[in-house]
């Protein structure tokens, strides 16, 4: 065979094959564990306004995050009542000083050995199981039904 007619691969797998993903489990969970937490943070003001944890204001609900202390990459406490409080837009997207002021909230909120034992929680590692997160979908579901009525 001359040296210009190159000869085809094989590929290594068949890339005709598709694998058939599960729905993402833990972005339904997010939706609905956050609705969970605004409504559990507003209980107070009848559902129409909550009080920030960072700068302790009071706003609208429309106006709620449920920010995390220790971000969502530390799935241990991702879904860790403790560590997602009500918290304004602003201090949760834009303010990148409002963990300190989130710090000393959450420590009045929970107690000192509370937060020391949900700081050694966010260093461990998690894999959530499918089984895990469609039953704590329809925790919080049930929940937020129950907050409504």
């Amino acid at each position: 065979m001359p040296y210009y007619i190159k000869k085809k691969k094989k590929p290594l797998f068949d890339k005709t094959v598709k694998v058939k993903k599960s729905p993402d489990l833990k972005a339904k969970l997010d939706k609905v564990f956050s609705m969970y937490i605004r409504l559990r943070d507003s209980k107070e003001f009848d559902f129409k306004a909550f009080k920030c944890i960072s700068c302790g204001r009071i706003l609208p609900f429309e106006d709620a995050d449920a920010g995390h202390f220790f971000s969502r990459k530390h799935n241990s406490v991702r879904f860790n009542e403790k560590n997602v409080n009500a918290e304004c837009k602003y201090d949760n997207r834009f303010n990148a000083e409002h963990l300190e002021f989130y710090r000393d909230n959450l420590i009045k909120k929970i107690g000192q050995k509370n937060f020391d034992i949900l700081k050694w929680e966010s260093s461990q590692t998690k894999k959530w199981s499918d089984f895990e997160l469609k039953e704590l979908i329809k925790y919080y579901n049930g929940l937020i039904i129950k907050m409504k009525n």
